[in-house]
């Protein structure tokens, strides 16, 4: 795997695995919105494709992991959690504490990758995600850098 930095000619690759991995995904304007303000956006590459992307908000004292996201067919492979790790490995500068991540309450397997990578549940957002319908909680979820 090898990662670099997103650009904005990667963002019709990266929408295609955002809306196959994603129930809401992210639109193209999220994505130019992440470029333009300066988030840490990166590409993972393999064999010449791309594997996944990831991006994270670098703020005082922690770093937020925005989206992230891995091709259905490299799943389930461990490449989540080789991004993940990457991206935790990018934020550790001096002054970041930990690292938060904001989750479906309903998307259970994300949040047991998670919990497999270290991170625990900090706190909730009541209706924090809103579909046509419905309401979805979001569960925080951080991890000591």
């Amino acid at each position: 795997m090898i990662l670099r930095d997103m650009t904005a000619n990667d963002i019709d690759a990266v929408l295609r695995i955002e809306r196959q991995v994603h129930a809401h995904p992210w639109t193209r304007g999220n994505f130019s919105d992440a470029l333009a303000v300066g988030y840490l956006c990166k590409v993972a590459m393999l064999d010449g494709g791309m594997l996944g992307y990831a991006v994270l908000m670098r703020g005082v004292d922690d770093a937020e992991l925005l989206d992230i996201g891995i091709a259905a067919r490299h799943q389930r492979q461990g490449w989540g959690r080789k991004l993940l790790e990457a991206m935790l490995a990018l934020a550790r500068e001096p002054g970041k504490q930990r690292a938060v991540l904001e989750v479906r309450a309903g998307n259970v397997a994300a949040r047991n990758f998670y919990r497999n990578a270290g991170f625990v549940e900090i706190g909730l957002r009541k209706d924090y995600y809103r579909a046509q319908n419905a309401c979805e909680d979001a569960i925080l979820m951080g991890r000591e850098l």
